[in-house]
Order: structure tokens, then C-alpha cells, then sequence
């Protein structure tokens, strides 16, 4: 059976963990929730670092843990690389050297990933003479993604890999997460707690809360749906892929088309006929009965009212179907009563902020 099937019931002093997982086979599935709800300690039973009694897991057909049976693949014996928040690396060998550590010792019949080709996806051939402790935090990461990928493993496990970088040297590092996540068949399993990079690179997105999956699913559908957190408070957000149709060089301009219609924003380096991916923030968008005429407003579509539910104080969020594409609103509960809001209600979307996220 392909993709990844864990079950978990971790009892613990002040904390239990109770999962059943099913992940997809390739893409980036991540563990998203705040601190404590259990990413790591969900992690670590994956990786077989801590061995859970009754525990369950299956990797694309292969079972590597079944209690019931009394089967349990220690770690060592797991084809499986972990990157953890801190880089780990080697501080005595070169960067070469570090990545041919875990290189060397994978059989040469196991091997999917050429050196070269992990020194590649992670841009660091210039650093590849260099020692670990010349380099800065984003470049460490660089290089541990790179060394855990020269194992060739079945499976990747990052525990929240950006958590220790400023926002540059995120930014800095992400586009080469996208590229493995684009160029790689490997499954990655993502724990972080930071909405933006679930955003930028996840598929598939696993909602814990309290040591228990609140959802799983697609993680455009999990951002919009108004039962979950995700689709509340400041940083609620729709993404939609759209195809970019039109650049206007004179303002800078990019047009893209989705489902729902047309969206003006600033080229962001994309060309006619690539596919991307937008994010609309919920606070971005506001709405209107009529379409607007005189506004600096670029982007207005048609929409239709699907449900309202209640986010922070004196606001509510507005669910929207935009010819089959989910959208959110947030808008004050005073903008709601004086719209006279109900669900299958048509109006318009006046999108005030549009991003493309690759």
C-alpha cells in the first residue's frame, strides 16, 4: 500500500499524543499545531527514536513498526533521514566531507541520489571547502538538507528546519525546499508551527491540537475550512494555483487566471503560461453588493456567500466560493449585519492583496 500509515498512543506525565496518520507518498506532508501539541514527539515515534508501545507504521507498503506483532526497526536500520532545527554538522571535516559521510556509507544498490546532485538542489558547491564553523545559519541548513538527501533516504523528516533562521535567511533558504519538493519523489514529512512556510510548501497538512489531529486533508482545503483554526484570526488565508496569462511591462503588472477569474498583481519574476500558486489573505479582502467602479481596487470578482462563522472580537469570517475556488473574508460583525450576510448570497470580492508564493 504506498504512502505513509502511522498510529500512535503516547502516554506520558502531562501529555498524551493520540495519531492515525495517512500520508501521501511523495510531497510535502506537514505536521502543523502550536507548541506542545505534539509534532515533535510524533516525529521522533516516525524515526523510531522513541519506541511506542502499540505502536504502528507503514511506509509505502513496507511496515517498519507493528507491535501487535512485535516488529520494530530500530532507527539505524530505517531508510529514513532526519534534519533537525539545529544543523548538526561535523565542525572538524569540510562541507564535502560532511556530505560524503552519510554518502559512503549508504550501499551503492541504494543509492537514488548522487552526491552531485544533493550538492545541486541546495546551491552550496562554493561552499564545499569550506569548515562547518565559517558558515552562517541558513547556510548549516543548506548543508544538513543536503547531507541527509546523499543517504538516499525513502523518507525525510525535517522538525521545523527554519525555526532558528531570521526571516532573510528563511526566505534566503525555502526556494530550495521548493526545489526538492518539485524535483524529488522522496515523501517529506515538515513539522513547524509557522503558517507561512506550511503555506509555501506543504500539500498535505496534518492539524494537531492537544496531542490530537484535529484534521488532515489537502492543505487548500484544511486553510479555508471555518471548523478549523487555520481559517481564523490575522493570518487566515485562501491559497488558489492560477495560470499567469498576461505581463504589463508599463505598470509591472502580472495577470493571472484562475476558476474564479482574473487577478492583477506585481510581477513577481513569472512568465506567460507558468502555474503558481496565490495567496489571499482573508483580511485583504473585503465585500460589496455592487461591483465597484471608482476604487484603486484592481481585483473585484463575482463570489457567492457559503458560511459565516465568528473569529475575534467584533469580527467574523466569511466563507466564499468563487466559481469553485474557496475564498475567505474577514470583515467586522457591524460590515455583516449592515450587508445583511447569508449564506448562498452573491456580492463581490474587492481582493486588495494578492501574493504569488512560486
Amino acid at each position: 500500500m504506498s504512502g505513509i500509515h502511522a498510529r500512535f498512543n503516547i502516554i506520558r506525565p502531562n501529555f498524551a499524543l493520540h495519531v492515525d496518520l495517512a500520508l501521501p507518498a511523495t510531497g510535502v506532508s506537514a505536521l502543523f499545531g502550536a507548541s506542545g501539541s505534539g509534532k515533535t514527539s510524533c516525529l521522533r515515534a516516525i524515526a523510531g527514536l522513541d519506541r511506542i508501545a502499540g505502536g504502528y507504521l507503514e511506509v509505502n507498503g513496507e511496515v517498519w513498526q507493528d507491535e501487535s506483532k512485535k516488529h520494530f526497526l530500530p532507527t539505524h536500520q530505517r531508510p529514513l533521514a532526519y534534519v533537525f532545527q539545529e544543523a548538526c554538522l561535523f565542525e572538524h571535516l569540510t562541507i564535502r566531507q560532511n556530505i560524503d559521510y552519510g554518502f559512503k556509507r549508504t550501499p551503492v544498490a541504494q543509492r537514488k541520489i548522487s552526491l552531485e546532485q544533493a550538492i545541486d538542489l541546495l546551491g552550496i558547491e562554493h561552499l564545499l571547502a569550506c569548515r562547518a564553523n565559517t558558515l552562517s545559519g541558513g547556510e548549516r541548513q543548506r548543508v544538513a538538507i543536503a547531507r541527509a538527501l546523499a543517504v538516499s533516504p525513502q523518507l525525510l523528516l525535517m522538525d521545523e528546519p527554519l525555526a532558528a533562521l531570521d526571516s532573510k535567511r528563511k526566505n534566503d533558504i525555502l526556494p530550495y525546499l521548493e526545489r526538492l519538493q518539485h524535483e524529488l519523489a522522496i515523501p517529506i514529512i515538515y513539522v513547524s508551527h509557522s503558517l507561512d512556510e506550511v503555506a509555501r510548501l506543504a500539500d498535505y497538512v496534518v492539524l494537531l491540537e492537544q496531542g490530537r489531529v484535529a484534521a488532515q486533508g489537502a492543505t487548500v482545503d484544511l486553510m479555508t475550512r471555518l471548523d478549523l483554526s487555520l481559517a481564523h484570526g490575522d493570518s487566515a488565508e485562501a491559497l488558489i494555483t492560477a495560470t499567469v496569462i498576461d505581463i504589463d511591462s508599463e505598470y509591472h503588472l502580472a495577470c493571472v487566471a484562475f476558476s474564479g477569474g482574473r487577478l492583477s498583481l506585481l510581477n513577481q519574476q513569472v512568465i506567460i503560461g507558468q502555474t503558481v500558486k496565490v495567496r489571499i489573505q482573508a483580511r485583504d479582502v473585503s465585500l460589496t453588493l455592487a461591483h465597484q467602479r471608482d476604487t484603486s481596487i484592481l481585483n473585484i470578482i463575482p463570489v457567492t456567500v457559503t458560511d459565516i462563522a465568528d473569529d475575534s472580537i467584533g469580527q467574523v469570517m466569511v466563507g466564499l466560493d468563487a466559481n469553485g475556488t474557496r475564498l475567505l473574508a474577514r470583515i467586522t460583525r457591524k460590515s455583516a449585519m449592515l450587508l445583511n450576510l447569508a449564506p448562498h448570497q452573491q456580492l463581490y470580492a474587492q481582493i486588495k492583496g494578492v501574493a504569488i508564493l512560486k
